[in-house]
């Protein structure tokens, strides 16, 4: 079995019995989980990596739904700095994106208190598959080539929706893109291009990782690549925020948005829960919880792989405080923490400063942030999200037979034509099982008296 090409790495993802894990906690350090592994600019640079895919999600679900920017921005900044503690890691906090797909998108859009049924629907699900450690008996017998069609296809997801961001200008309550964007212009092509032919003369491939082979030598980092590339792109757009519409001064205003509790009916929830969370829920399950666990694993060797029941848990218990609040629903992207990582991002420090800045403009700013959000540019947003995606998709690279590549490939195919990642994660594992089945097929066909030679040369 060990030599399954199928097999071999999916089995040792983790050992033990079939049994779900006794549930506990280990309350990390700080002085742990925030050491810095690298520089403190490599983690600034990292603490950005996931933005383009926050804000234009979080922008559209304020512009269509009414949603408040800044009871979000105070939560999901309060999320980043616990999980930081939490996982030692840069965790990424993104929106459910399902469910803002369906809030405004459909002709008839979502209302807040619809949208936080739906997440807390959802945080339901996912909190009892982490307490009983159902998730992951689900991590351990998922099939790996099947995991990395639904990373593969999530990477290049992002990364097409990139390319719209920075060829077509977009109209993000109507959730479409609009004409050709202009080469001139603060949000021009030439602006994109910049910040695009910037990041990758700084960073390169973004490799940095250490060689599978211990004793090969390790190419020593190019002075350039220690650059905080995301964050010099990112106060760029800042900047070009003010410089195309300096009215944006005059219309934020200081303070905090008022907090109060959503009240739900029963036809929010029957909504929320039919329309929002039924999509929502297998698109968590492999995204933000296996794909971000098998991610990690692969991001860093070097530590204790991330427990599915504490990513599963920890999507749960967010989204059932936080969305009683108005809080935009949210989960662990592995697209976020690909993006993390690609730009420096490697301990809790780096979602530690995001959080931090988040709560700090949640708090100076409140609702009225959204004016800046608003005029940030979207080429730029769509360079980052660019990185982010090649990053997730470039998880798939290790799959080291024929067999495996064809599960994977189909698997992120059917994912991407049908824009559904669960359709893709059950044709993965209908065609894993129809080639095992082949297998042993052709195994039982092998003559018990058959030579020696002819069992040898069959692969026994």
């Amino acid at each position: 079995m060990a030599d399954d090409p199928l097999l071999a790495r999916h089995d040792g993802r983790q050992s033990g019995c079939c049994c779900p894990p006794r549930l506990s906690f280990n309350f990390p350090s700080p002085a742990v989980s925030f050491r810095l592994k690298t520089s403190v600019w490599s983690e600034l640079g990292g603490s950005v990596g996931d933005l383009g895919t926050y804000i234009p999600i979080v922008l559209a679900l304020s512009l269509v739904s009414s949603l408040d920017l800044g009871t979000t921005l105070i939560f999901t900044g309060l999320y980043n700095a616990i999980t930081g503690l939490l996982f030692g890691l840069p965790m990424p906090v993104q929106p459910m994106k399902s469910i803002a797909a369906v809030a405004i998108s459909e002709s008839t859009h979502l209302s807040v208190p619809q949208i936080m049924a739906a997440g807390l629907s959802t945080a339901a699900v996912l909190f009892v598959l982490g307490v009983t450690g159902l998730m992951s008996v689900l991590y351990r017998f998922i099939p790996l080539p099947v995991v990395r069609g639904v990373q593969l296809s999530q990477g290049l997801s992002f990364a097409f929706s990139a390319i719209k961001y920075i060829r077509y200008n977009q109209d993000f309550a109507a959730s479409k893109s609009l004409g050709l964007r202009s080469w001139l212009g603060l949000d021009g092509l030439i602006v994109a291009l910049t910040a695009l032919l910037f990041i990758i003369l700084t960073t390169g491939s973004g490799d940095d990782r250490p060689p599978q082979d211990p004793s090969a030598p390790r190419r020593p980092r190019r002075g350039s690549s220690r650059i905080p590339a995301a964050l010099l792109v990112f106060v760029l757009g800042v900047v070009l925020c003010f410089a195309r519409d300096p009215s944006i001064f005059g219309d934020l205003k200081l303070g905090p948005s008022s907090i109060h509790l959503v009240r739900i009916t029963w036809d929010d929830w029957k909504v929320g829960f039919l329309r929002g969370a039924i999509p929502q829920i297998p698109l968590s399950v492999l995204n933000s919880v296996i794909a971000v666990c098998k991610l990690s694993s692969d991001l860093f060797p070097a530590r204790e792989e991330v427990s599915t029941t504490a990513v599963s848990v920890s999507v749960g218990m967010m989204n059932l405080v936080g969305c009683w609040f108005g809080a935009m629903p949210v989960c662990h992207g592995a697209g976020g923490l690909a993006g993390q990582y690609r730009f420096g991002g490697r301990s809790g420090a780096s979602v530690l400063f995001l959080g931090v800045a988040k709560v700090f403009l949640g708090l100076l700013f409140g609702n009225s942030f959204v004016r800046m959000l608003g005029a940030f540019p979207i080429g730029i947003l769509g360079v980052l999200l660019l990185f982010s995606g090649i990053e997730l998709a470039m998880a798939s690279r290790d799959m080291g037979s024929k067999e495996e590549s064809f599960v994977m490939l189909v698997c992120a195919a059917v994912s991407l034509t049908g824009s559904s990642a669960a359709l893709g994660f059950c044709c993965g594992v209908v065609l894993f099982v129809l080639l095992r089945l082949r297998e042993l097929e052709g195994r039982a066909q092998i003559p018990f008296f058959a030579r020696d030679s002819d069992r040898d040369d069959a692969g026994y």
